[in-house]
């Protein structure tokens, strides 16, 4: 059963400016291993968390931090959520996301949908 959708755009230009203007953002919002990613995977990144938290119902208080979007090779991203937003996931009986991202022409964009098992 679909518990929620969410879905975000990102200007990556934008994006990359307020990076720019805005000293330790990358480290408040990319996990370790996110950080060192080419600029349009980070901008694809913050669409996937922000598409993630509207899945979630966006709760006040959830760290971008606790999540992490990764791309493995031939296959669709996976969503590792520890803390915070792994604690929204259960409360909602998230077991299970699907999450497509895309970039071009200068926007990235992600969607991603959360489920549970029907009861």
């Amino acid at each position: 059963m679909i518990v929620g959708v969410g879905i975000d755009v990102v200007d990556i230009a934008r994006f990359l400016a307020t990076l720019e203007r805005t000293p330790g953002l990358v480290e408040r919002l990319f996990t370790p291993e996110e950080r060192d990613m080419p600029p349009t995977s980070l901008a694809a990144r913050f669409a996937a968390k922000e598409a993630i938290a509207k899945a979630l119902g966006a709760p006040a208080g959830m760290s971008w931090q606790d999540a992490t979007v990764r791309r493995i090779s031939g296959s669709a991203p996976e969503v590792e959520l520890v803390g915070t937003v792994a604690a929204r996931a259960a409360e909602l009986g998230i077991d299970r996301w699907h999450v497509s991202i895309s970039h071009d022409a200068g926007i990235a964009s992600a969607v991603a949908i959360a489920e549970r098992d029907p009861a």
